[in-house]
């Protein structure tokens, strides 16, 4: 059980107060429910394991009010974690605080993210759970209000001095360790040995020498030892509790006979294990030396992202601009970005011309060109020309710092596909020191020698790895999510990026996600004996003194056309109508059918244009000068140009595609023939989306859907996935699992294909580091030598097991080569109606 508080709004009696509780104290987890009407918040005692906290939410907002966890995020550096058991140790110490909401370790990246209550739990307390636990927890931005740059800095360096130190350790114990392994087994291979060191002849000196070679592996590997018995007195041993409990045992075993051999002069050179001990320590030291190495490298996204961020800029001081650190840089400070230069804050140019790269942020591979008055994001590469920007937001609240962050915050989760590796990292190590002693003494009581006891019971211990179960799923989320931000894609979490896997049916909002989201002009028609460029000069002269979003789409036509616009008087507009006025001397009306009606004029001549433009979908306008119809307008939101070929690709992925639109029947319907064999739910009011999905999911459907306006963000919440294009509202942002930084649509099937590709690899990683102990285990107990083959050696069970981490980490950086399909665009037949002036 844990506690949280809730911020609640819209109560405003004791009768109010007792609903909340009432609907709180009936969702299932939850053990008292206490509110306060003056302070407008809710005490809830629960299970975060029954009831997450977005069930209480739902619970209060079904009931009439609003309820906000009034919770804290923070993320912590974790040491001294090297296997899945850690990563267990750690977790459970922290979920049993009061006030812990919900904890994800990840053991690929040292992390763990802690949503808790504030006011039941701080930040000191969950680092001093962690501490007792045997680990170390600090917390990443205890220097204040950090980038996510600075702090991820700061973990870059951290995990290059990890990498450093494991790297001298290995080079110093295998100094040590050859000449052990020389002395201790060159006579049996027949190689050179001084007759003072012959074990035959010198048996003292032969046991001594090994003895101080031995002692300043273990002293230089101590760390084993200090991790590992602290966990197993604690009761929650770990992998170093496996190495530390072998290799004690080998040391001692070695010690006793070199004892016997110095004091008692028995024949005991034969019964020396230092090689074995110290050769396991060097050994697994490599390997984790190259997991180290190899699982930095499935971090490298947020690497890469955090590069992106100059260190210095030129800001303004003065007349002069001054080379200045990034993190000094204020609010409407003024920034000279020379060609070359990465843009160091989110702003807006205030002069100049120039190209600037967005690959790296947005995916989009063509430069964008940016002017006066253009929004620009820092990380982002200006190319060409000289900008003068000025800055709107920095440090943490950069475009940048907050990808870096959701980046982080993806990696930090796990997916559900993960959960039976935790139950099994759980109990795996008491377990296999349970088999390792039980198998021992089953040798010792057939009669086997204590060496040969020695050999099982060291063997069962040392190859034993839930190393490979831990890594198994952060490793690959960390490269997918990776290779997601590299290319647009930002996954929240790794159960949406598990859930994208599963999607059978894709639901596009229409407006602004298929299509451009804005009307523009797309056929003119002119009636004989008018001239088509005065028609459309007197329309768009007009339609200049309306605000209409069609108006606007006709003047933009104009001003493209470089057509001279004239003044206008009499202006009037009538609603339900169109609009008129008098333009270089005539009287002009321009309106729907309702107007020529309204005015009695025939639409005969341009009867056949008319209906296959409206056939087609498009706005009609007519245009009446003096009395007689010149003209007819026609006005669309047009279809984005990578529409067609993600439906496309989506239907070849196998997947349903559903449009959703506000628009009749005939309009969606003429939409949906320029995107291909489509189902289209068509007349929808925005409140009626989230019915349209919770029917499609009644069905059995596994729905993702994709849109970008405040009237999606209930859709996208409702959706087992929802996608938010990145230009769209923050609100549907917010509400998404899976955002896309530019309008490219071609992301869509992009990230599906990814999370299939990532949680392919989880599969496989999962199933060779089941397949290693199940394997191993066996082989490492002596089955084989039941069966007349030979004892596994202790010194090969480490490498084996250094190796097998290893192997899963690289296997999980195979996603780095991923890269996404190149959409064909798909050939649109065009609706343009036969005769129609088109310009």
């Amino acid at each position: 059980m844990t506690q949280c508080r809730f911020a609640i709004d819209g109560m405003m009696c004791a009768s109010c107060a007792q609903t909340v509780e009432k609907a709180t104290q009936g969702v299932a987890g939850v053990k008292e429910a206490n509110v306060n009407l003056t302070a407008e918040q809710m005490q809830v005692d629960f299970d975060p394991e029954v009831t997450p906290v977005s069930d209480i939410e739902a619970a209060v907002k079904a009931a009439g009010y609003g309820a906000t966890a009034m919770a804290t995020t923070a993320h912590f550096d974790i040491e001294g974690m090297m296997c899945a058991s850690c990563a267990q140790t750690v977790e459970k110490a922290v979920k049993n605080l009061q006030g812990t909401l919900a904890v994800d370790v990840n053991l690929a990246a040292e992390e763990m993210r802690v949503v808790f209550d504030n006011f039941s739990l701080d930040v000191a307390n969950i680092e001093a759970a962690v501490k007792d636990a045997g680990y170390g927890a600090h917390e990443q931005n205890a220097a204040g209000d950090e980038a996510a740059t600075d702090v991820a800095a700061k973990a870059e360096a951290r995990k290059q001095n990890a990498v450093q130190s494991l790297k001298i350790r290995f080079i110093w114990s295998a100094i040590l360790t050859i000449p052990l392994l020389y002395v201790s087994m060159g006579h049996m291979l027949g190689a050179w040995l001084p007759d003072f060191l012959m074990p035959m002849t010198h048996p003292t000196t032969f046991a001594i020498v090994q003895l101080l070679l031995a002692i300043p592996v273990m002293v230089l590997n101590r760390a084993y030892y200090q991790v590992g018995f602290k966990t197993l007195l604690k009761g929650h041993p770990n992998m170093d509790s496996l190495v530390a409990v072998g290799t004690t045992a080998a040391f001692l075993y070695s010690l006793v006979n070199t004892y016997f051999i110095m004091f008692q002069g028995a024949a005991f050179h034969d019964q020396l294990y230092y090689e074995a001990a110290v050769t396991i320590l060097t050994l697994i030291t490599l390997g984790r030396y190259f997991e180290l190495k190899a699982k930095y490298k499935t971090g490298s996204a947020i690497t890469a992202l955090m590069d992106l961020a100059p260190k210095t800029a030129l800001v303004q001081v003065g007349e002069d601009f001054v080379e200045t650190p990034v993190k000094d840089i204020q609010v409407s400070d003024l920034i000279m970005i020379k060609p070359g230069a990465s843009i160091p804050v989110d702003g807006t140019v205030i002069s100049g011309t120039s190209s600037v790269d967005e690959a790296m942020l947005t995916g989009e591979s063509m430069p964008v060109t940016k002017r006066a008055k253009a929004p620009v994001i820092g990380g982002t590469i200006n190319q060409t020309g000289q900008l003068i920007m000025q800055a709107d937001k920095v440090g943490s609240h950069t475009a940048l710092a907050q990808i870096i962050n959701l980046v982080r915050d993806a990696q930090a989760t796990k997916a559900p596909i993960a959960r039976l590796a935790d139950k099994i990292a759980g109990i795996f190590v008491p377990t296999i020191m349970v088999i390792a002693t039980l198998s021992a003494l089953a040798w010792l009581i057939s009669g086997q020698s204590l060496s040969f006891v020695l050999t099982i019971f060291v063997s069962v211990l040392v190859i034993a790895c839930p190393c490979a179960l831990g890594l198994a799923t952060p490793t690959a989320i960390m490269v997918g999510t990776g290779r997601g931000a590299a290319n647009g894609i930002l996954v929240k979490n790794g159960a949406a990026l598990e859930s994208a896997s599963q999607l059978n049916t894709v639901v596009f909002d229409k407006t602004g996600t298929l299509t451009e989201g804005k009307p523009v002009v797309t056929d003119w028609w002119t009636a004989p004996g008018f001239e088509a460029t005065e028609v459309q000069t007197l329309t768009a002269s007009l339609e200049a003194s309306s605000e209409h979003p069609l108006a606007q789409a006709i003047v933009a036509d104009a001003k493209a056309k470089d057509l001279n616009l004239q003044s206008v008087t009499a202006f009037d507009a009538k609603p339900g109508f169109g609009i008129q006025g008098n333009v270089d001397k005539h009287m002009l009306h321009v309106g729907n059918r309702k107007l020529l009606t309204d005015l009695d004029v025939t639409v005969s001549k341009a009867a056949e244009a008319q209906g296959n433009l409206a056939q087609a979908g498009k706005t009609v306008m007519y245009v009446v000068l003096d009395g007689q119809l010149a003209g007819i307008v026609a006005v669309a939101d047009q279809v984005k140009p990578s529409s067609a070929a993600t439906v496309a690709e989506l239907q070849k992925m196998g997947l349903n595609v559903v449009m959703l639109t506000g628009d009749n029947a005939q309009t969606a319907q003429a939409i949906a023939k320029q995107l291909g064999e489509i189902q289209v739910v068509s007349d929808v009011l925005p409140e009626d989306k989230v019915a349209v999905i919770k029917d499609l999911q009644a069905q059995g459907q596994k729905v993702g859907m994709v849109g970008d306006g405040v009237n999606d963000a209930p859709a996208l919440a409702q959706a087992d996935i929802g996608f938010a294009i990145g230009n769209g509202t923050d609100v549907a942002i917010e509400s998404a699992d899976v955002v896309l930084m530019h309008e490219d649509l071609s992301c869509v099937p992009t990230a599906i294909d990814l999370s299939k590709h990532t949680i392919k690899n989880i599969k496989e990683n999962l199933f060779w580091a089941f397949a290693y102990n199940i394997l191993g285990i066996p082989f490492a107990m002596g089955l084989l030598y039941l069966l007349g083959g030979p004892l596994l050696n202790p010194m090969i069970a480490g490498l084996a097991m250094s190796f097998s981490s290893v192997s899963v980490v690289l296997n999980a950086l195979r996603l780095r080569r991923y890269q996404p399909k190149q959409l064909q665009a798909n050939t649109i037949e065009s609706s343009e109606p036969a005769g129609l002036n088109a310009q």
